[in-house]
């Protein structure tokens, strides 16, 4: 796979889903990356790390980064090996400043559970670079769609761009004993408007979704885990939602390709 990859935005659930085989969204993300083939390179926007401004990973090696807790001890014995992407944290580098965006590059940063989880079960041989890009919570929602079109043009070399994050994200209505696969009204009415701008492309309404979505602050406390849906749609085209799922009667777990 060498040109033409699409941009994804993907719900990453709980990390438990590395080791659940049975659940929905486990089972999406294994044949999403057989469906997909192999990128040259992975970049991944993951909910899970937080800068004033963009930063960017030039790890070589990247660590496994566990940072989670009161998760079953099987967990934290997962590691996924993939090489770093130097060369695509470069390109980053470049691009974003050409676009008015200043970029930071971290020697260090590892991968992240939103990262590394959904990668190894879709490209569990951990062989293709990855590197990540950080989220900007005060920034909001139009800075991340900015980037997401800076970096549009990595979809031409072959890299597969991941926004990972949450459909939906409000830990403290999460029941972890619940076995719902319907959203409560406050949920299903916040996912139904998204998923109805996303196809219609109203994208200065989503840009807005704040103020116009049905209960957008109580589906998001905290904006961390939906900013990414905005750099892969910026860095995407049309759209398809290819994987919608509840987890723990609150999370909803839907997945989008842009191409």
């Amino acid at each position: 796979m060498t040109q033409d990859t699409p941009s994804l935005f993907i719900s990453h659930g709980a990390p438990t889903i590395a080791l659940d085989a049975g659940d929905a969204t486990h089972r999406f993300l294994r044949g999403l990356g057989r469906a997909l083939g192999r990128p040259e390179a992975v970049l991944v926007v993951s909910a899970h790390w937080e800068a004033d401004a963009p930063h960017v990973s030039s790890a070589i090696r990247p660590e496994t980064i566990h940072d989670f807790y009161g998760f079953p001890d099987p967990l934290y014995r997962l590691v996924y090996p993939a090489p770093g992407a130097p060369a695509l944290a470069s390109r980053v580098a470049q691009l974003l400043p050409d676009a008015g965006i200043q970029v930071t590059v971290d020697a260090e940063r590892g991968l992240d559970h939103g990262a590394w989880i959904p990668l190894m079960l879709m490209y569990p041989e951990a062989d293709i670079p990855v590197t990540q890009l950080s989220v900007q919570v005060a920034s909001g929602p139009e800075h991340h769609y900015r980037v997401g079109k800076a970096l549009r043009v990595l979809r031409r070399e072959g890299v597969l761009i991941i926004g990972s994050g949450g459909f939906t994200h409000n830990l403290g209505a999460v029941d972890f004993h619940s076995e719902s696969t319907v959203l409560p009204a406050w949920g299903e009415e916040f996912r139904a408007w998204v998923d109805r701008a996303i196809e219609e492309g109203r994208i200065d309404d989503l840009l807005n979704y704040r103020s116009m979505a049905p209960h957008a602050a109580r589906n998001h406390p905290r904006e961390e885990h939906f900013l990414p849906l905005f750099a892969a749609l910026g860095a995407g085209g049309g759209a398809t939602r290819v994987h919608t799922d509840v987890a723990y009667g609150t999370l909803a777990m839907d997945a989008y390709r842009f191409d």
